[in-house]
């Protein structure tokens, strides 16, 4: 019997692309599937027939072929119509991969189902960055080196040994997948011998050891914004580690890490900081000076004021990435005590201990509330 003409099975046009031909493909072999139609005799010949046209039709030197002269052009053995038991050999296990390939496997790696080598892309990088508080707060610009890969000048970017060339993989016949037969099932792997490239080196490039690319430092500029915080990470488009068989390049994160800070400890958008001031000072009241991250501002400490005691200083913290206005600082008093005291201050203390003492509980107010809950507990 003639076989039918290709096109004509797959009710494409001649000049079809080859994406009008993988749809109507679709269509028709689940249409035809065997699991749709057990034991359907009739279905499984046009099932073989799709797929035969398909394979036929999708390689480029098998095309040609066919369209300058016919059925006569084209090795039978190379096609697809052979029977359901081996992996490779046009049968179910092919087809399987051909219809939900590209739906389930290589379409979420960016790859190509299984008409070729697949595209994987690079994985991303992650570079951390240790800043001080005040650039997080100011937010500057800054340059990094990372590592990169570059094209091979040798062998620009083939792997070959100059004056050779790659050769096809004789394990995966180019397609960069395998395929493992159980049944009516089929498994798809990354061609253990090529990887996934397709392709053969028998004569690796010295420069790169057949790579096709070497490894180099780039320089990156990066700006980082101000307010900023600890965590945050800024991404760099295409900086990451280069695709696999001309797959998209990853992205470079660029992790912020602030180091401590002498004076200042920032929670979100507020700072907070610890202000010793003098015993006489607490006691009378009087203006001190505190700092911020943009200079000296002063401020009066009531009189009577205790360690612990927390003043706010609206808007003298950090406007963050995302705020609209600056956070607060919290400035919280420690009273110091005096140390290395000379005879006559310690004179003066003590006349002032005693004048405070014959003056009752009202000038030391935490002191006589606390006697007055040990005297409750104890009675």
């Amino acid at each position: 019997m003639a076989k039918r003409d290709f096109y004509e099975i797959l009710g494409v046009a001649k000049g079809a692309s080859e994406e009008e031909i993988k749809k109507s493909y679709r269509k028709l072999a689940m249409k035809y599937h065997p699991d749709r139609n057990p034991d359907n005799k009739e279905a499984e010949e046009k099932f073989k027939e799709v797929k035969e046209a398909y394979e036929m039709l999708t390689n480029p030197e098998k095309r040609e072929a066919y369209d300058r002269y016919g059925h006569a052009g084209v090795d039978p053995n190379m096609g697809g119509g052979g029977g359901f038991g081996g992996a490779g050999a046009g049968g179910f296990g092919d087809a399987f991969g051909d219809i939900f390939g590209d739906i389930f496997g290589g379409g979420a790696r960016g790859g190509r189902g299984g008409g070729g080598p697949q595209v994987y892309r690079g994985a991303d990088l992650r570079y951390n960055l240790e800043i001080t508080l005040e650039q997080a707060a100011n937010g500057f610009d800054t340059t990094i080196r990372v590592p990169s890969w570059d094209k091979c000048d040798t062998c620009h970017g083939s792997g070959a040994k100059p004056g050779t060339q790659p050769v096809t993989c004789t394990t995966c016949a180019g397609h960069g997948q395998v395929r493992m037969q159980q049944g009516f099932f089929s498994i798809q792997q990354t061609c253990p011998k090529c990887h996934g490239s397709g392709k053969m080196i028998p004569e690796p490039c010295a420069a790169c050891s057949g790579a096709g690319r070497i490894k180099r430092n780039k320089t990156l500029e990066v700006k980082i914004p101000a307010g900023i915080d600890n965590g945050m990470r800024i991404r760099s488009t295409g900086n990451g580690e280069p695709g696999t068989n001309g797959g998209p390049s990853g992205d470079l994160y660029v992790e912020i890490h602030i180091k401590p800070h002498a004076v200042f400890q920032r929670e979100g958008d507020d700072l907070h900081c610890e202000m010793p001031i003098s015993f006489t000072k607490a006691a009378i009241g009087g203006e001190i000076e505190v700092p911020t991250l943009t200079g000296k501002v002063s401020f009066t400490v009531p009189e009577g004021t205790q360690t612990g005691k927390t003043f706010r200083l609206k808007g003298k913290g950090i406007k963050g990435v995302r705020s609209g206005y600056a956070g607060d600082l919290f400035c919280h008093m420690i009273v110091e005590t005096p140390v290395k005291l000379t005879d006559k201050q310690k004179d003066l203390l003590r006349e002032f201990d005693r004048l405070t003492t014959e003056g009752g509980g009202k000038h030391s107010p935490q002191s006589k509330g606390w006697m007055d809950k040990v005297k409750d507990f104890f009675e």
